[in-house]
């Protein structure tokens, strides 16, 4: 027998011990009148008025033995010491909480407060029950969980003994409550679309397919929430914003996940200048006064440690002007035969370069030899037009859009968004055309979405933004995995 097989089992007769002792090891409730964090901020009133009241939270360390112990409490708003003493407790009591608590479990404590010599303010018990009898044992204090798998496996585990990864998912959901008043201020709309879907669209992303049993239909979902979005402002809204999952079946590293949490919005006569202001300025508001920073730490790929300044004027630059100061190629002056062989020279196999159409080619290279090296907030614009073919195009073959770029990482895209059915429609032609050959990220024509389209929408722009890479820059953690509660994993036996 193991030696957690042989903890659980001793917990197990103190389970039954509990119950032969006449106390609910699971009730249904509690009489809990202060969260922890309540009773530190009034304390001084409680010890002053020497009124008893009841706290509760988790056993996570016990020290003492015999007539009198010390507990730490704690309910995820902060910790509070409680002490037992034989003399004021009930014998019985007393007696059945030296043989049956254990780190780990929830009670419930009745006292009186007061300071001890040490200036550790404390509950001293007059009574106690059982709210939750635990069966494991928590991590060990000092060696805690080590191993980063099992971290995200058994991520309240994590939550328990590590109070910064308790903090970050506050933090996390602090972001996401910002950027709703945020864009809530700007008379957006929140709305809801769906997850699964007919065929994908909005992104150049390979799909995660599945199967409605009672329509007998192949669906997908989403990739993104992009052509749902222009339907309904072709409905007549001035403005529409949605945080939700989308999915995308693709490889995994430490900057991509394939269950993700996207921001997109739309709004009605704004400009892509009035998009990037926006984005600038919402960034910056929730990096100075919600973070409290204007500078990060992070690692890049060769494990050094590099700075990211979010303050002052984000610069721009175009997808041109900087794939030819890093690759030296003229996009405007290059034939789609030389762009292949940049792109094997950027680590495309040759297989992949047959099947993938210039804009994608052109991206891969731009990942690959330019992104990266973007440490502070950097818009790039003007990307090539087949890279974009729900932005509006320029007569010089780029599109009217904008890409945040923070620590190598792409953080946000902003369109100028196309409306014109009838250039939506031959760009996705040609996309089509594209995926027909193998691209399996290039994009199907969506009737619906034109049909929508020929009806008229009104002049637009729109911003996608994923939560999770902007949340690990401002958490300065190094993987999405360590900002999301439970990530994809393998099964542990492979």
């Amino acid at each position: 027998m193991s030696s957690i097989d042989e903890i659980k089992e001793a917990r197990i007769k103190k389970l039954e011990l509990l119950k032969e002792k006449g106390m609910n090891p699971y009730p249904a409730e509690s009489k809990r009148e202060l969260s922890l964090v309540k009773a530190v901020e009034i304390f001084d009133d409680l010890e002053k008025s020497g009124n008893p009241k009841w706290l509760a939270g988790r056993v996570i360390s016990i020290r003492g033995q015999g007539a009198l112990v010390f507990i730490t409490l704690y309910d995820g708003t902060a910790k509070f010491q409680a002490l037992f003493k034989k003399d004021v407790l009930d014998q019985k009591k007393f007696g059945l909480f030296n043989d049956a608590v254990d780190i780990g479990d929830f009670i419930e404590v009745y006292g009186t407060f007061f300071t001890t010599k040490r200036g550790e303010k404390t509950i001293e018990a007059k009574d106690w029950n059982m709210l939750t009898k635990s069966l494991l044992p928590l991590p060990e204090k000092w060696h805690g969980l080590v191993d980063i798998e099992e971290i995200y496996r058994a991520r309240y585990l994590d939550l328990i003994m590590e109070e910064d990864a308790h903090d970050l998912f506050i933090t996390r959901s602090k972001i996401i409550k910002a950027i709703r008043e945020y864009l809530d201020e700007k008379n957006l709309l929140e709305v809801e679309t769906p997850i699964l879907q007919n065929q994908a669209g909005g992104a150049m992303a390979k799909v995660f397919k599945t199967y409605h049993n009672d329509y007998q239909m192949d669906m997908v979902l989403r990739i993104a929430l992009e052509l749902d979005h222009k339907k309904i402002m072709a409905g007549g809204y001035e403005g529409v914003y949605e945080i939700g999952k989308c999915f995308r079946n693709e490889g995994s590293d430490p900057t991509h996940i394939q269950e993700f949490t996207m921001l997109e919005w739309y709004a009605a006569y704004k400009t892509l200048e009035t998009n990037i202001e926006w984005t600038e300025e919402m960034i910056k508001h929730i990096a100075f006064n919600l973070v409290g920073k204007k500078s990060f730490k992070f690692l890049d790929k060769e494990g050094k440690e590099q700075e990211i300044n979010f303050d002052g004027e984000w610069p721009r630059i175009s997808f041109g002007e900087l794939l030819k100061k890093n690759t030296g190629i003229d996009i405007d002056n290059i034939s789609i035969e030389e762009i292949k062989k940049e792109a094997i020279k950027w680590g495309m196999s040759a297989d992949e370069v047959k099947k993938t159409g210039r804009g994608n080619l052109l991206d891969h290279i731009y990942k690959k030899s330019s992104r990266g090296k973007i440490i502070n907030p950097t818009f790039v614009i003007k990307f090539p037009g087949e890279l974009k073919p729900l932005a509006q195009q320029n007569p010089d073959g780029t599109a009217e859009v904008a890409q945040l770029v923070i620590a190598g990482a792409e953080i946000t895209n902003q369109y100028a968004e196309l409306v014109d059915p009838q250039i939506q429609r031959e760009l996705l032609l040609a996309q089509s055309k594209v995926k027909e050959k193998g691209d399996e990220e290039a994009m199907e024509v969506d009737e619906s979405f034109l049909t929508a389209m020929e009806h008229g929408m009104p002049p637009m722009t729109g911003f996608g933004m994923g939560i999770d890479r902007l949340t690990a820059i401002l958490t300065e953690k190094k993987n999405l995995r360590d900002v999301i509660f439970f990530p994809i994993m393998k099964p542990k036996n492979e």
